[in-house]
C-alpha cells in the first residue's frame, strides 16, 4: 500500500489537490461570493478573515476563512459573560458562543466556512487532506510526538472531521490519538476513508470554535 513516504503517493495527492481545489474554487466563487455578502449584511465588516496555525514541520501558514462571528470578536469581554470569559480562559471556546452570527451557525454546520481554504491548498500551504491544522499553543498537546504529527501537511479534512470530531478532544487525549492515527496510516485507503466520511460529518454534527 504506497503510504506517508512513498514519492508516487505524495505526487498522486499533490496532483489531487491541485485539481480538486482548482475545480471547487471555480465551481463554488459564484456562491462564496454570495455567502460573503450576506455575512457582512448581517454584520458588517470584510467577510474573509486568516488564522495563523502551524504547517508542516513547524512551518507558520494563515488560513482562511468565512467569518462566522461579529467582525469585532476579539473583544471578548465586550461579548461574553464573567462565565463564558472562565470557560474561553480555559479551553478558547464557548458554549453558546453569542458572537456567532446567525450566518455563521449555518456555516459552521455545513463547514462553508472553510471552502476559501481550497486557496490555501493550491498555494501549498494544505492539502485537502490530512490532520487539521492547530496554535502553536494547541501544539504542546502532542508533546514528544509533535515533530511526527507535522511530518505531513495539514488538511481541510481529515479523520477528525471524518469519524468524532468534537466528541475528540484534546483534554481526553483523542484528538491526538485520531491525527496520529492518520499520521501513522496515511495512504490512497486512508484518504478515500477521510474524503466520503466527511460529507455525513458536514451535516451530521456541529462544531464549535472560530
Amino acid at each position: 500500500m504506497a503510504r506517508n513516504g512513498s514519492l508516487f503517493y505524495r505526487a498522486c495527492k499533490r496532483t489531487f489537490d491541485i485539481a480538486f481545489s482548482a475545480a471547487a474554487t471555480v465551481l463554488l466563487a459564484a456562491p462564496m461570493a454570495a455567502l460573503c455578502a450576506m455575512v457582512s449584511a448581517e454584520s458588517p465588516g470584510a467577510p474573509l478573515y486568516s488564522q495563523e496555525r502551524v504547517g508542516r514541520a513547524g512551518r507558520p501558514i494563515r488560513v482562511l476563512k468565512v467569518r462566522t462571528m461579529v467582525a469585532d470578536a476579539d473583544d471578548v469581554t465586550r461579548h461574553l459573560t464573567p462565565e463564558q470569559l472562565e470557560q474561553w480562559e480555559k479551553e478558547r471556546k464557548v458554549e453558546g458562543d453569542p458572537r456567532v452570527t446567525r450566518m455563521g451557525r449555518v456555516l459552521r454546520a455545513t463547514s462553508l466556512d472553510e471552502v476559501p481554504q481550497f486557496l490555501n491548498v493550491l498555494k501549498g500551504d494544505l492539502s485537502v487532506i490530512g490532520p487539521r491544522p492547530i496554535t502553536r499553543d494547541e501544539l504542546a498537546w502532542f508533546g514528544n510526538d509533535a515533530e511526527e504529527y507535522l511530518s505531513v501537511p495539514m488538511g481541510i479534512t481529515g479523520l477528525w472531521q471524518a469519524t468524532t470530531r468534537n466528541d475528540a478532544t484534546f483534554e481526553s487525549g483523542e484528538r491526538q490519538r485520531i491525527e496520529l492515527e492518520y499520521v501513522r496510516n496515511a495512504g490512497f485507503v486512508m484518504d478515500a476513508r477521510c474524503f466520503l466520511g466527511t460529507f455525513g460529518a458536514m451535516f451530521g454534527k456541529r462544531r464549535t470554535g472560530r
